[in-house]
């Protein structure tokens, strides 16, 4: 029962508020969620805006700066910077900026990781029928493969960071499908920084990175599904001044049963990836190095993959299908239980 409110008698001295200015709480800051789309995919963002900054500022701000990746970066753009590198002629082609940086991180993973990534996969994408050009599906022929493989290998691409250049040798044709949707989402991170927003959490396509707390100073939380699009999650957990991202095959795949092709391709094969792992989430300071290095595990498969995480010491959580393809197993490495898990 509620306590009955309590006024003065009528004529009495009205109380004295005494207000300590200097005890007073802050108010909390406007709490926004805005969203749009980007990459054939939607971003939202959820932030704790500051005074003198509104919503429509973060919004153009954050589209702004996806819709650069995506005029630098996207296949799908027919004048976009990676489009024309792919159609030029033999010669070193000056990037732009974020093209470059992209570039340089993704051929660096494919030398670390044995060619298990690979930024020149795209003619083996598209002869998948995954890329920009997409048909009614049919598993390429021997000779089509083939063919797309003689055209790919991260080591026909070279760079010069003096000139901000890249080597076309002639028929390359780079893919960065899977780490410029992380960069786009680095890019949206920086875009609301300048605007001196410190606490937000921002995803673009289920790549996400949070900064600072919620405005109650509660952690931002985020969850791993059960990779078998029916929304349900195997965990949740904290994400503070980290990103995440997520590679499976349960979203996007051509065929079914014994016929279903998932997405990622293997550059050492030129076939798409068929292993037990279902999906790999990586935490990571950095949601480009999230995002590739959760395709570079999900190549490498369970004993690789696993081995290559430990190895680097990275925070990844893998869900593998068992032999019954209903039932999943989930491993985390050491440090992923460190960051994520309860203690």
């Amino acid at each position: 029962m509620s306590t009955p409110p309590s006024y003065a008698p009528r004529g009495a001295a009205a109380p004295v508020v005494r207000v300590a200015y200097g005890t007073m709480p802050a108010p909390l800051p406007e709490l926004a969620a805005l969203a749009g789309a980007t990459m054939g995919t939607t971003w939202s963002a959820r932030m704790a805006l500051p005074a003198g900054c509104g919503s429509d500022a973060a919004r153009r701000a954050i589209q702004a700066a996806l819709d650069e990746v995506v005029a630098q970066m996207s296949t799908w753009e027919a004048d976009s910077d990676i489009t024309r590198f792919n159609q030029a002629a033999p010669g070193w082609r000056a990037l732009p900026d974020g093209f470059f940086h992209v570039l340089r991180h993704a051929l660096a993973l494919a030398e670390d990781s044995g060619g298990a990534y690979d930024p020149t996969v795209g003619p083996l994408v598209n002869a998948w029928g995954f890329g920009p050009h997409q048909r009614a599906f049919e598993p390429p022929s021997s000779a089509a493969i083939d063919a797309a493989r003689a055209r790919c290998g991260w080591q026909r691409v070279t760079l010069d960071a003096a000139a901000q250049a890249a080597w076309q040798p002639g028929g390359a044709y780079i893919d960065l499908s899977s780490i410029a949707k992380g960069y786009g989402v680095d890019r949206a991170a920086m875009a609301l920084d300048a605007l001196g927003i410190s606490q937000y959490l921002v995803e673009v396509g289920g790549e996400l990175r949070a900064r600072g707390l919620r405005p109650d100073g509660q952690p931002w939380r985020v969850a791993i599904e059960v990779p078998d699009a029916s929304d349900d999650h195997v965990l949740a957990l904290p994400l503070e001044n980290r990103s995440i991202a997520t590679s499976g095959d349960y979203r996007r795949h051509a065929g079914s049963g014994d016929a279903r092709y998932a997405h990622t391709i293997d550059p050492r094969t030129g076939q798409p990836v068929r292993n037990n792992v279902a999906s790999v989430s990586v935490l990571h300071p950095v949601c480009m190095q999230a995002d590739a290095l959760a395709t570079v595990l999900t190549v490498l498969g369970e004993t690789d993959g696993l081995a290559y995480a430990r190895r680097h010491d990275l925070a990844a959580l893998f869900i593998l299908r068992d032999a019954d393809a209903d039932a999943y197993r989930v491993i985390a490495t050491p440090a992923f239980q460190a960051l994520a898990l309860p203690r």
